[in-house]
This record gives structure tokens, C-alpha cells and sequence, in this order.
């Protein structure tokens, strides 16, 4: 018989081996726990997943089965109280490591197809936890004979004294459960509780962790969550509405301003057109009116970025559009001396006209043939200082759209200075095909709407801040009528133009076969051009 057989009554033989066999399989798990952490992803992977919740379990399962082995069990136990928690050990680690395997196939079932666990965290942890604690006292009462009415009437007790003592870590726990079992938000859900913003990275039986526009981590605890006011944006869909307030002079009219509000969300790739944005007319005070531009976005983390060029584009619109935000006391002395030193600033608009007039003699518009910078104009300089001072220079921001293909327009454009790239689609054998093309300082596009009435036949886009020169109808047609003749050479070159482009203008389909016609026509075109100075005079 072994000298642990000869000390089998005594306490502390059962007491060592008790702490030998959790310190033995406590060691052969951190052993194997190490080896996976090696392996790159391991936990990710579904084999990884079931091997990772299995691991603990299937040591003290495997160190109890070898100890129960007879030879194994004759030579080191006659010590029958050994024997029979051996056996106990045996069961629960094997229904343990049942319970781990239902468990980490329901893991692997969602990790494949890639969905997050419909369970939140501290749930499925709780119900793990109460089966284990079952198993148990079950193998404590039937097993190891040990009498748990006690021991339950204790715990009660003891339950009832920690409950207060740490009823704030219940309130947490019990909160976090309350949470996900209604579904108040999910991981990687944008949410607001509060006054704080953030994406939900993960919740715990304690607290609920954000991370927020700032990269900081924000940890809240799940009780505050709970009797706080939580906004989800990313429910019921990820389409979320963004309101924007602005304040507009009375001199603008509503209807301008709601024209000009909405062509600015239609600029902004990342702005739905469905559901369409809207204006809304606030209210009335002192300063002016008060506006509110809505629409909506589906990358709520994007939202300050969004608002910031909605903002950017609103003010080139209102700029181009004398469309004025109520000034400043500052401006409105500009104003007032503006009125006083009438001279001064009629400098400054011979300035501007000076400005006018070197842009438009450094580009394109109404040169000889190939329209080069040493081409000669059709018309003289004294026209071209006329024009310059007719003409007003307007400003774009970066994205902002001119027109698009199939607008109607009676004006042209002259880049002074930035880029603009046009985009024209059209379609060939069924087909749809995008051709583009880059419209350079001294450049001019949309002339052909300005010649011919036809729709626009390309959409123009602004690549970088620009400065355009727009020549309106009016502005060409007072040019026209103190220079007839400059109508028949307009008219010879834009047909001429057109008429051998004619087979690609037939591909785009804004473009009726009464425009093209109408477009290749000298006839049509004198018409067009005459009908301005009719209109004019």
C-alpha cells in the first residue's frame, strides 16, 4: 500500500491532491491556450472557435478519466472519498464539456456566415453560468452525498447580503441584459445616449463601450445607458436625416432660397435623393428668416464631413445668386461706406471689369478658327470691354454640378480660372458608355445650348475651385445686335461644327432628332441667333 494510502484519513492528503489536480489541468490549459494564440486567427476560424471552448473542460475531463484508470487508481487511491470525487469530476467535466460543445457549434454556426450572435454577451454567459452551477449541486447531492439544503439556505443569505452590497454591479448586469433583450442596439450600431455619439464595439454584464468621432473609447455603464434617452441610427435601416439651419435676409425670396437648398443636396454624391431632401421655413425674427435644409445620408460617420461641404456649397451658391446671409455689424458698415465713397468703390467695379476683359481675351470664346490665344476675334476690342462689363464672374466650390446632360440653357460659360471636368453618356448598340473630357482655363462649354436652344449635352462637373465668366443670352444677344454680321459667321461655324459630330450626337438620348437637325442647320441656327435680338431689342 502507498504512504497515501497509509494517511488516507487524514484531511490534508485530500486537500493537497484537491489543489495538485486543479493547478495540473489549470497549467495543461494555459499550456494549450499559448499554442493557439500562435496560430494567426486561430479564434476566428470555426475549428478554432470549438477547439478554444472545449480546451479547459476536455484537460480536467481527460486528467480525471486517466486517474480513474485501475492500475493509475490501485497504486495511488484506496482512499474511497478520492475515488468518488473522481467519479463526480469525471461527470461534471464530460456533461461540461457537452454543454461547451452545443456551445461552441452555435458559435461556429454564426461565425461562418459571418452574422453577429443573437444572444448578447452577458446573456449567454449567465445561462452558461447557471447550467454549470446546476450540474453542479446535482452531482454535490447525488454523487458526492453531500447534503446542499444548507448550503442553499447560506447562499440564499449570502445572496441576499452581496445583492446589497453590490446591488450598482446588479443594476449593471440586469440593465445590460434588459438591453439586448429588446434589442436597443446591436454591435457596430451608431448611437446616440445623451449628449455622446458612437459606434457600440461592445457590451459586458458591467458596461457598454463606444467609440466615438475622436477614436477615444467611451465606457458607460449599463444602468446610466438604460435610464438615459438612446437614438439609434442605424435602425430601423442605415438611412439617417440630417438637418441643417441656415439663416437667410428678407430680400431673398422663399422660392430662390428653396431652389438653391435643394440643388445643393443634389450636388452632394453622398446625399439620398430618396428619400428627396427638403426645405423648411423655420421662422420669422429681427435678422431675417430662418431655414432648415433636410436630407438624408446612410454613413452616419461621415455626418460632420457631410455638413461640412453641404455648408461650403451653400455659401458659393448664395454668393452666385445674391442670395445674402443677415450680415454682421461689421458688413453692415462695409455698407454704409460703400454708399458714402462712391468712388472707391466704382474702383473697385473697373477692376473687376479689368479682370472680366483679360479672361476673356486670354480664352476661346469668339476666335477665328482653332481658337488659340494668337487667333484673331470676330469682333473688336471696344466689343470685348462692352462684354466684360455686362458679364458677372461667379464662383464654384469643388463637386458642385453647373448643369447636367439634357438641361436646358441659354448661357456659356468661360473658365478663368480652376477645372472643370464634363462627363457625356450616351449609348451604342444598346449599350451605355460614359466619355469625359477637361475643360482648362481659358476654356468655354455650354455653347452650343447658347447657339442652338438644344439641351445640354454633357453635365459639368467643378474639379477644383473655379472662377467662371457667364455670358447669358441676353449679354450674347446685345453683342449680336451691334454686330449682325457676327451672326451669319456664328451660325456657318456652329453647323459645320455640329454637322460633323452629327453621328455622335444621334447616341445621346436627351437629344431628339429635331434638336440634332435643328442643331446642323445654318438656317435654324440664324434663326436662333436672330430671334435673340429680337427678343432683346
Amino acid at each position: 500500500m502507498s504512504s497515501l494510502g497509509t494517511i488516507s484519513g487524514n484531511i490534508y492528503v485530500e486537500i493537497v491532491f484537491l489543489i495538485l489536480f486543479f493547478i495540473l489541468g489549470f497549467g495543461l490549459y494555459l499550456l494549450i491556450k499559448a499554442g493557439i494564440s500562435r496560430l494567426p486567427k486561430a479564434k476566428e476560424k470555426p475549428a478554432g472557435i470549438i477547439f478554444s471552448r472545449m480546451n479547459l473542460p476536455v484537460v480536467y475531463f481527460l486528467i480525471s478519466f486517466c486517474l480513474k484508470i485501475q492500475p493509475i487508481r490501485d497504486v495511488f487511491f484506496s482512499n474511497r472519498k478520492l475515488e468518488i470525487f473522481l467519479d463526480g469530476a469525471l461527470i461534471f467535466f464530460l456533461l461540461v464539456l457537452i454543454i461547451r460543445l452545443i456551445d461552441a457549434l452555435f458559435l461556429s454556426f454564426y461565425a461562418r456566415r459571418r452574422i453577429p450572435l443573437p444572444l448578447p454577451n452577458v446573456l449567454h454567459g449567465l445561462i452558461l453560468a447557471v447550467l454549470y452551477i446546476v450540474i453542479l449541486f446535482i452531482i454535490l447531492k447525488n454523487i458526492l452525498g453531500i447534503n446542499i439544503t444548507p448550503f442553499l439556505a447560506t447562499s440564499a443569505i449570502l445572496t441576499m447580503i452581496l445583492g446589497l452590497a453590490f446591488q450598482g454591479v446588479l443594476s449593471n448586469i440586469l440593465s445590460g441584459m434588459s438591453l439586448h433583450l429588446v434589442r436597443s442596439f446591436n454591435k457596430g450600431n451608431w448611437i446616440g445616449v445623451s449628449d455622446l455619439e458612437g459606434i457600440v464595439i461592445d457590451t459586458n454584464w458591467r458596461e457598454t463601450r463606444l467609440i466615438d468621432r475622436l477614436s477615444n473609447i467611451i465606457i458607460l455603464p449599463n444602468n446610466i445607458v438604460a435610464s438615459e434617452k438612446i437614438t439609434n441610427f442605424s435602425l430601423p435601416d442605415r438611412r439617417t436625416g440630417i438637418r441643417f439651419p441656415i439663416k437667410v435676409s428678407y430680400e431673398a425670396p422663399p422660392t430662390m432660397v428653396f431652389k438653391a437648398l435643394q440643388e445643393v443636396a443634389g450636388d452632394i454624391p453622398e446625399i439620398l435623393t430618396y428619400p428627396s431632401p427638403e426645405v423648411h421655413i423655420l421662422s420669422y425674427d429681427d435678422i431675417g428668416v430662418s431655414y432648415r435644409l433636410k436630407f438624408w445620408i446612410t454613413d452616419f460617420n461621415r455626418k460632420y464631413l457631410i455638413m461640412a461641404e453641404v455648408g461650403r456649397k451653400i455659401w458659393y451658391k448664395f454668393q452666385r445668386n445674391n442670395i445674402e446671409i443677415p450680415v454682421s455689424l461689421k458688413e453692415t458698415v462695409k455698407e454704409v461706406l460703400k454708399e458714402i465713397d462712391v468712388p472707391k468703390f466704382q474702383a473697385i467695379d473697373k477692376e473687376e471689369q479689368a479682370k472680366n476683359y483679360r479672361d476673356l481675351v486670354e480664352s476661346q470664346f469668339l476666335r477665328e478658327q482653332g481658337g488659340g490665344k494668337g487667333e484673331e476675334f470676330f469682333i473688336s476690342e471696344d466689343e470685348i470691354r462692352g462684354l466684360a462689363q455686362r458679364i458677372k464672374r461667379q464662383m464654384y466650390a469643388p463637386g458642385e454640378i453647373i448643369f447636367r446632360q439634357g438641361d436646358s440653357g441659354d448661357s456659356c460659360y468661360v473658365l478663368a480660372k480652376g477645372k472643370i471636368r464634363g462627363i457625356i453618356e450616351y449609348q451604342e448598340k444598346d449599350k451605355k458608355y460614359t466619355s469625359e473630357f477637361y475643360v482648362n482655363p481659358g476654356g468655354i462649354f455650354g455653347e452650343m445650348s447658347l447657339f442652338t436652344g438644344m439641351p445640354r449635352t454633357a453635365t459639368g462637373i467643378v474639379e477644383e475651385e473655379s472662377e467662371l465668366l457667364e455670358i447669358r443670352a441676353e449679354d450674347f444677344a446685345s453683342l449680336l445686335g451691334r454686330n449682325p454680321a457676327l451672326v451669319e459667321v456664328v451660325a456657318d461655324i456652329v453647323s459645320q461644327r455640329n454637322l460633323k459630330n452629327k453621328a455622335f450626337l444621334e447616341k445621346i438620348k436627351e437629344l431628339s432628332k429635331e434638336d440634332i437637325e435643328r442643331s446642323v442647320s445654318k438656317r435654324s441656327i440664324l434663326e436662333r441667333l436672330k430671334g435673340l435680338i429680337g427678343w432683346k431689342s
